[in-house]
C-alpha cells in the first residue's frame, strides 16, 4: 500500500506517514496491517539509502550497506511508537545509523577490537584527515591529534594502533624490505624446548648434590659428555656391568629425591 507524501520537508526522502503509523498501531495482525507496514517501509527506503551512502567509502559494498540500512529501517518501523509524540525520522535515523555501525563493528574488523578502541580509532582518523592540509607534508603528531580530539595522548596512541587492526596480513606475506622472501610466519617465535630441561635440571639438583663424587662424575660423563658405558668403565678402571648398575641406581635415587621434593 503506497504512502503519499504530505507536507514539504528539508529532505525529499522524508514522507509524511503520521496517519499511516496511527493506522498501523490500531490494526490487528493480519494482511491489512502487513500491507500498511510494508507501505511505510517502502516510503522511507530512500532515506535509508541516503544514510547508507554516508558510509560508502569505508570498505564495504554499497549494496550490502543498503541492505543493512533497510534492515535498520524495518526495525525502526516495528519499534516506533507514534503515541510518544516524536517524529518518526528522529527515531529512524539513529536506529538505521546504529545498525550500519554495528555491521561494521561485527563484520568488517578482522581482529576483535573493543568498541571503545574502535571509537578512539574513528576519532583519531577523522582528526588526522582534518589536520592533514595544515600538517606541512608531515603527519600530525600525537600532541596535535590529542589537542584536536580532546583525548589524552595515551588514548590517541591506542587509536593509532587500532588503525592497523581493521585488516590483517597473511602469515605468508613478505616482510617490508625483505629481499629473500622472509615472511611474517618466519618471524613468529616458538616454545623453547630447553625450558623443560631447565625445570628438570632444577628438580634433580639436590639429588645430584647428595651423590658421592664418583657417581656424579659417572652421570656427568654419561649424560653430558655422551660417553658409552664401556669408555666410562675404562677411564675409571671398573667393569662395564658395574658402571651400568651404578648409573641405574643413581638415576633411581635422584628420581626418588625429585619426586619426594615435588610432593606437597
Amino acid at each position: 500500500m503506497p504512502i503519499h507524501a504530505g507536507a514539504k520537508h528539508p529532505h525529499d526522502d522524508a514522507p509524511d506517514t503520521a496517519d499511516a503509523f496511527h493506522r498501523l498501531t490500531a490494526l490487528p495482525d493480519g494482511p491489512e496491517r502487513a500491507a500498511v507496514r510494508d507501505g511505510i517501509v517502502e516510503a522511507w527506503l530512500p532515506m535509508a539509502e541516503r544514510i547508507a551512502g554516508r558510509f560508502r567509502s569505508r570498505g564495504e559494498s554499497h549494496e550490502d550497506l543498503r541492505q543493512v540500512a533497510a534492515l535498520g529501517l524495518v526495525k525502526a518501523v516495528d519499534r516506533y511508537d507514534p503515541g510518544l509524540g516524536s517524529a518518526f525520522e528522529s527515531y529512524a535515523v539513529p536506529t538505521i545509523t546504529g545498525e550500519i555501525k554495528r555491521h561494521f563493528r561485527d563484520h568488517m574488523w578482522t581482529l576483535h577490537v573493543p568498541r571503545r578502541v574502535q571509537e578512539l580509532r574513528n576519532r583519531v582518523r577523522t582528526a588526522g584527515r582534518e589536520l592533514a592540509p595544515t600538517a606541512s607534508g608531515h603527519p600530525p603528531s600525537v600532541a596535535d591529534l590529542a589537542e584536536r580530539t580532546g583525548l589524552s595522548e595515551d588514548d590517541v596512541r591506542e587509536g593509532l594502533e587500532a588503525l592497523e587492526s581493521f585488516t590483517a596480513l597473511s602469515l605468508d606475506a613478505e616482510l617490508p624490505g625483505s629481499e629473500d622472501g622472509y615472511s611474517l610466519g618466519d618471524a613468529l617465535g616458538a616454545p623453547d624446548p630447553a625450558l623443560d630441561t631447565v625445570v628438570d635440571r632444577q628438580a634433580v639438583k639436590d639429588g645430584l648434590a647428595a651423590l658421592p663424587e664418583r657417581e656424579r662424575a659417572i652421570l656427568y660423563m654419561r649424560f653430558f659428555d655422551d660417553m658409552t658405558q664401556s669408555r666410562i668403565a675404562a677411564r675409571l678402571g671398573l667393569s662395564q656391568m658395574h658402571v651400568s648398575r651404578l648409573i641405574t641406581r643413581c638415576c633411581a635415587r635422584v628420581r626418588e629425591q625429585a619426586l619426594s621434593d615435588a610432593t606437597p
